[in-house]
């Protein structure tokens, strides 16, 4: 046993910060709350709203401006027509509305951060602790918080699911920044581009299928914390899976794994199809 006398207890502090922060801010992140919570209701009731067939369609469509092969848009038709099949379409459009929206704030988080890693040693010294923090912590360290300040429901949900996917944009779009062709940087600045110039027009358009293999890495990361989210009411195909695992209904929790993983092929092999260089001729 490690002797008492040198233990220290920090729990005690950190709940009186954080009352104390609930008591100053707490209106300020409950409007903020019902925003971000507005955006996510809004993109699930498009979803919801749009006939099945016409998403599927969607989907193909993506599919082949991706990889420009028919087949390939095909068999993504198939697996978003299976999760039809076994009857959770709309289970699926809630989890993929909260995916989409979480992925769309990763990107808009992680691409400016990215650009500041690779622009500045000081922000990367700064900045990579905090990232590896972020990815290691585990999601239920963070909920607590995030549940005190928004409540319930589907905002600290994907708070937290922001928090886990957004470090790999982050780090992709500094690796890509920094891999970029020095020869067609160079080239840019002897024909005087200005630094946005340089940064728009020349490493990032270099940089973008790394950009996007960091989209697809945020994207799978935040599928992933489904089930999590569905313990703190996010509804969707978490949901399916927690209800199977509370009444022991393998069936129901396989079914619901099963649609996951469907979900997680379409959404992994259409984004690692924009992420894949092609050649110019498909272009």
């Amino acid at each position: 046993m490690f002797p008492e006398n040198l233990t220290i207890s920090i729990a005690p502090a950190i709940n009186r910060f954080i009352d104390a922060f609930i008591v100053d801010y707490g209106a300020g992140f409950r409007a903020f709350g019902n925003a971000i919570l507005w955006v996510i209701v809004t993109v699930e009731q498009i979803l919801r709203g749009l006939p099945w067939w016409l998403v599927i369609a969607a989907v193909a469509g993506l599919a082949f401006i991706a990889s420009r092969r028919i087949a390939f848009a095909g068999l993504m038709s198939v697996a978003m027509f299976a999760i039809g099949v076994l009857g959770l379409w709309d289970q699926a459009m809630q989890t993929l509305a909260l995916m989409l929206v979480a992925t769309f704030f990763s990107a808009i988080i992680g691409l400016p951060l990215g650009v500041g890693l690779a622009r500045s040693r000081h922000v990367s010294r700064v900045l990579r602790p905090i990232l590896d923090a972020m990815q290691t912590l585990p999601s239920f360290v963070y909920l607590v918080p995030a549940m005190m300040l928004f409540g319930l429901g589907k905002v600290p949900a994907l708070l937290a699911t922001v928090i886990y996917a957004m470090p790999p944009i982050a780090r992709l779009t500094d690796l890509g920044l920094r891999s970029a062709d020095a020869e067609a940087v160079e080239a840019a600045v002897a024909f005087g581009a200005t630094s946005r110039q340089k940064l728009f027009q020349v490493e990032l358009p270099l940089a973008l299928p790394s950009i996007m293999a960091g989209i697809n890495q945020a994207t799978m990361l935040a599928l992933s914390m489904v089930v999590v989210a569905s313990m703190i009411g996010a509804r969707g195909l978490g949901e399916e899976v927690l209800l199977g695992i509370q009444r022991l209904d393998i069936g129901r929790g396989a079914v619901a794994g099963a649609v996951i993983v469907a979900l997680a092929i379409v959404l992994d092999r259409v984004t690692q199809s924009f992420a894949t260089p092609r050649s110019p001729g498909t272009r």
